[in-house]
């Protein structure tokens, strides 16, 4: 009947399938309090999993996680109802973890390399930089020393830290494992950890 009221009166539909008036407003009635049932149910699941993630999910990972409980909705209506609740997913800045402090008062040696990365003979130029990896625990930093020659790892050193004895312990560890004769040149970035005492 509800999908032929256009076509049709209301009255004479009754009379047809022999149904009160009475009987089908208490139908839609009840139809259209399940529906409102069903909107209240899904938008307090929505507003569960944004707080749940931190006000970071937007609707699609919202309908994704709907999804996973069972429940079938679009993106769209998923969309729709975030609006109605003023929900609006907060986008982080992906995190950059800066590894070279160039703002610092200490001497700066000259750049004797100058962008010449080659070299034939090993223990003449080591270079050396400071990079994170991301780990469960937190991150953790790894500094390199590398023998321009070889490209040898001759020495590293991996901390929870980026303080001088960072890149001290790399440089230790490649003195000691090689031993260079007098005059090599070890180049590096102008960060505070290669220029500090």
């Amino acid at each position: 009947m509800e999908d032929h009221r256009s076509e049709f009166s209301l009255e004479k539909m009754c009379r047809t399938f022999q149904v009160s008036r009475s009987g089908y407003y208490k139908w839609r009635m009840d139809r259209t309090s399940m529906r409102q049932n069903r909107k209240d149910e899904v938008m307090k699941r929505i507003r569960y999993h944004f707080y749940d993630h931190q006000m970071r999910c937007g609707s699609p990972k919202i309908t994704y996680l709907l999804h996973l409980e069972g429940l079938r909705i679009s993106s769209r209506t998923v969309s729709i109802y975030m609006r109605q609740m003023n929900l609006r997913s907060v986008v982080m800045p992906k995190y950059r973890v800066q590894t070279t402090d160039s703002k610092h008062d200490h001497p700066l040696a000259p750049n004797t390399l100058n962008q010449q990365f080659k070299t034939s003979k090993p223990n003449k130029v080591w270079v050396t930089d400071i990079t994170y990896i991301p780990c469960r625990g937190g991150r953790l930093y790894l500094a390199s020393v590398l023998d321009l020659c070889t490209r040898e790892i001759v020495g590293w050193r991996l901390y929870n830290h980026m303080e001088t004895s960072l890149v001290m312990g790399a440089l230790e560890e490649a003195y000691k494992a090689k031993r260079p004769a007098r005059g090599l040149l070890h180049h590096s970035d102008r960060g505070s950890q290669y220029t500090s005492k």
